[in-house]
């Protein structure tokens, strides 16, 4: 899951909490609202009266009275217990035959040394009638509020994160990684984001030393080893031409060039692996895939026919690769059905089918050979990574690192799935633009 998706999911995640509390608490607090809002009336009326009573008198005021629907209630009389009230409760009054719940406020005050007791009423009903409503307009409010914050949230979450997806995009995603092309520095006011950035920058750099390194190394050796490897060969078949070697001596000579072919197979191998990744080939080429497939067909179709080995491909002939090396691509191929072949058991079967699956172009070459074990699996485009059964067949292991060198130089990408002693399939995966359509 993405950073950004977490934080939006964790914010919407507190923000539900503090909305169900908030619903949860809600009665109780417009309870206490409507409660104090009513004391706060009865306390102004009752200001009010007593400004009254101040200016007029009390004269004949005295009385008790209640509204037309019984929902306030009035009363100003003499105190006979001669009391000292200052008190808003909950009281209940019986009223012609009714007895309602009032909020009601109690005054004691003293007028020409006589006690009068000042009582205002509400009906507790009237004050909870405003109850729902105002739960239905605070409800909806912060309801208005959250999604505002979560759009707030979101929106604020996708700013400060962008140079982080700018960083994952453009130097770990967008190009093959490690990516050795110039420095774009993303602009973030976040000292973390930069910081990674830098990092990042630096380590790409440290690893493209390293590479450059071992490409060098790999190139000069190999240039440098082809020099002797010829003049031993040369030397070597020199020798066969003397008259005066016995024939003991000459199998010794034998044995020498085999080793020598050998010897010299590996460095062709590294000297071309070398030049694919320092993008030494041009890609300009327009073939047929028919054709060249066809082409490695004839190459290798006597070690198909040493083995008993039946072979079909199911291609179309309207495939045109555009924009390859066609040398590369038929090493490629070339060393996919070789491995087929010589992975494979007597009498068994080679299929290399294309097919075109949601605009994509894909080349599966499979074989009903002895297949690669699980734990072998991983490891078998590392170079000189050799396992039992290429020890048996005399293999440098380095058949599968040029293929994967050549694909990754054509943007191709492999899909291996194999079953031991049942078979491989090495799928071939092109990008748009590699294969055209043409009409035959």
């Amino acid at each position: 899951m993405k950073l950004k998706t977490k934080l939006t999911l964790f914010n919407t995640i507190s923000k539900l909490v503090i909305v169900t509390l908030f619903v949860l608490l809600l009665p109780v607090l417009i309870r206490n609202i409507n409660q104090s809002f009513t004391d706060s009336k009865l306390q102004k009326q009752k200001t009010k009266v007593l400004q009254i009573i101040k200016t007029s008198g009390i004269k004949d005021y005295l009385y008790a009275a209640y509204s037309p629907l019984k929902e306030e209630y009035y009363s100003l009389d003499e105190d006979l217990e001669d009391e000292s009230l200052d008190t808003i409760q909950n009281e209940k009054r019986k009223i012609e035959g009714d007895t309602i719940e009032y909020r009601i406020l109690s005054y004691n005050f003293i007028v020409n040394k006589k006690n009068y007791l000042l009582e205002i009423g509400k009906s507790v009903d009237t004050i909870g009638e405003t109850t729902t409503p105002l739960q239905n307009i605070a409800f909806q409010v912060l309801l208005g509020m959250v999604l505002l914050t979560i759009l707030a949230d979101q929106l604020y979450s996708n700013y400060v994160l962008r140079p982080l997806g700018l960083i994952i995009k453009t130097k770990l995603i967008a190009h093959k990684f490690p990516n050795f092309g110039s420095y774009d520095k993303v602009k973030t006011s976040t000292s973390d984001f930069e910081y990674l950035d830098i990092s990042i920058h630096k380590m790409i750099e440290a690893i493209e030393t390293a590479f450059q390194k071992e490409r060098e190394f790999i190139s000069n050796a190999s240039h440098e080893l082809m020099t002797p490897i010829s003049i031993l060969q040369s030397k070597i078949e020199n020798m066969f031409e003397r008259e005066d070697i016995v024939d003991e001596f000459k199998a010794r000579l034998l044995e020498m060039q085999k080793i020598l072919n050998r010897l010299k197979s590996i460095t062709k191998t590294l000297l071309l692996i070398s030049q694919i990744e320092n993008e030494q080939f041009l890609k300009e080429d327009k073939i047929p895939l028919a054709g060249l497939l066809q082409e490695v067909y004839d190459e290798i179709s006597i070690r198909l026919q040493d083995k008993n080995i039946s072979y079909e491909a199911a291609i179309p002939n309207d495939w045109v690769l555009v924009k390859v090396n066609k040398f590369l691509l038929f090493n490629l191929f070339f060393n996919l059905i070789n491995n087929a072949i010589k992975y494979n058991h007597e009498n068994g079967g080679i299929k290399v089918i294309a097919t075109k699956e949601n605009d994509a172009f894909t080349i599966s070459i499979i074989d009903t050979g002895i297949g690669i074990s699980a734990e072998a699996l991983p490891y078998i485009f590392n170079r000189f990574k050799k396992f039992r059964q290429s020890l048996q067949q005399d293999s440098f292991g380095l058949g599968l690192p040029i293929v994967k060198s050549i694909a990754e130089f054509h943007h191709i990408k492999i899909e291996v799935a194999s079953d031991k002693d049942k078979g491989s399939t090495f799928k071939l995966i092109f990008p748009r633009g590699l294969v055209e359509i043409v009409p035959v």
